[in-house]
């Protein structure tokens, strides 16, 4: 019978918690989904990339959302079973609070280990997929790549500008600035001209213009009725060097113990792997570390915190208060435990203190449930 109870109660917990992080990832996926929509139309990418990319980054999303929609599920399922008196037949039925919190708190170690399987593995995999997409995907140089009167400097060391297209295609009154290096560079303006594709080399074909070069002080400016920009050559201005985010949780740890150990020679072999393995960089790869595999230690005492709402019945007089006292706090230590970020250093001494932190608030609340019970059943 206790199993049975048990088992409806964590179906209906997590039947929630499903329904509040997938819908609460589309809502935030959709929103981010419209700002990526620039990957498309200022880079010109094809629509495939824009879809593969903004799919890539939903598991990220999930892994924000989840400590929020964790709290959020089953305290307010433990509220609901408390106002509709349905705890108390639990407990009419023989069912210690102490083994239900038990059981509770071993189900939150099982998220707790899937949330870690989610933020070391499956995130930065799914982050990397995406960067790669950008990185190996062509540009589409037609149809919006240019918008009219608008600078577009979606590709490196170039700017081009239109005043106005026509219904066939062609930009009137073109204006292209190519940086050739810091000092050096050159201007090209036509009063007509149009995209063509020829296999990999896209060109803009211009009609009617002039250009003129600025090469060690020295312009020199010629003009022609017919030219070709060759497009070929430029990149984005997309970054699409592997981030920090983006490698490998062993990766990043092997990082960490070389660049502690100071062994020149092995961290030379790792920058092959991480490029951003330096000295400097140590606070950022140690804090990436933290966020995937600290921050959701957190998760059991998220749990206790909900639970503690078994402790006071629906009875007494200031349980709507203690109801959001509990709620407030858990959203606390939500906060609390994403500002530890920037705490993160260099200090093993500093970054031990904060990994223990999530383990000793555990145990407190835990130590916390024990006296309560114990007093209660005295009483």
């Amino acid at each position: 019978m206790k199993k049975i109870i048990y088992r409806k109660f964590l179906s209906d917990c997590l039947i929630f918690f499903l329904i509040s992080i997938f819908s609460a990832s589309v809502i935030i996926w959709v929103m981010q989904a419209v700002n990526y929509l620039d990957i498309m139309t200022d880079d010109g990418r094809d629509s495939m990339v824009y879809f593969s990319y903004s799919l890539l980054n939903f598991p990220k999303i999930i892994s924000k959302i989840f400590p929020f929609a964790f709290f959020f599920s089953f305290s307010y399922i433990i509220a609901k079973y408390e106002l509709n008196n349905e705890l108390m037949i639990y407990w009419n039925f023989g069912v210690q609070k102490i083994n239900f919190v038990n059981f509770f708190l071993f189900f939150s170690i099982i998220l707790l280990i899937l949330q870690i399987l989610l933020t070391s593995i499956l995130v930065p995999k799914t982050q990397n997929m995406a960067r790669s997409i950008l990185r190996i995907s062509d540009f589409n140089f037609v149809d919006n790549f240019i918008k009219v009167k608008k600078f577009n400097a979606s590709i490196s060391d170039l700017t081009i500008y239109s005043e106005s297209k026509d219904d066939n295609g062609n930009y009137n009154n073109i204006y292209i600035k190519r940086e050739i290096n810091e000092n050096n560079f050159q201007i090209t303006y036509a009063k007509k001209g149009k995209f063509k594709n020829n296999e990999k080399n896209p060109f803009f074909e211009l009609y009617d213009g002039e250009t003129t070069s600025s090469v060690n002080d020295k312009i020199t400016n010629f003009s022609f009725s017919k030219s070709k920009f060759n497009l070929s050559e430029f990149s984005a201005n997309t970054i699409t060097v592997k981030k920090t985010q983006e490698h490998k949780t062993s990766e990043l740890i092997t990082c960490v113990d070389k660049l502690i150990q100071k062994n020149l020679l092995e961290i030379e072999k790792i920058k092959k792997i991480v490029r951003n393995c330096e000295y400097k960089n140590l606070n950022n790869i140690v804090a990436e570390l933290y966020k995937r595999i600290v921050i959701p230690l957190y998760l059991p005492a998220l749990m206790l915190i909900a639970l503690l709402l078994i402790i006071q019945s629906k009875e007494k007089i200031n349980y709507t208060r203690y109801r959001l006292i509990i709620f407030l706090f858990g959203f606390f230590i939500i906060i609390f435990s994403e500002s530890t970020l920037r705490f993160v250093n260099k200090s093993f001494q500093n970054n031990l203190l904060l990994f223990l932190i999530p383990i000793f608030l555990t145990l407190l609340l835990y130590c916390y449930f024990l006296q309560k019970i114990k007093f209660k059943n005295i009483k």
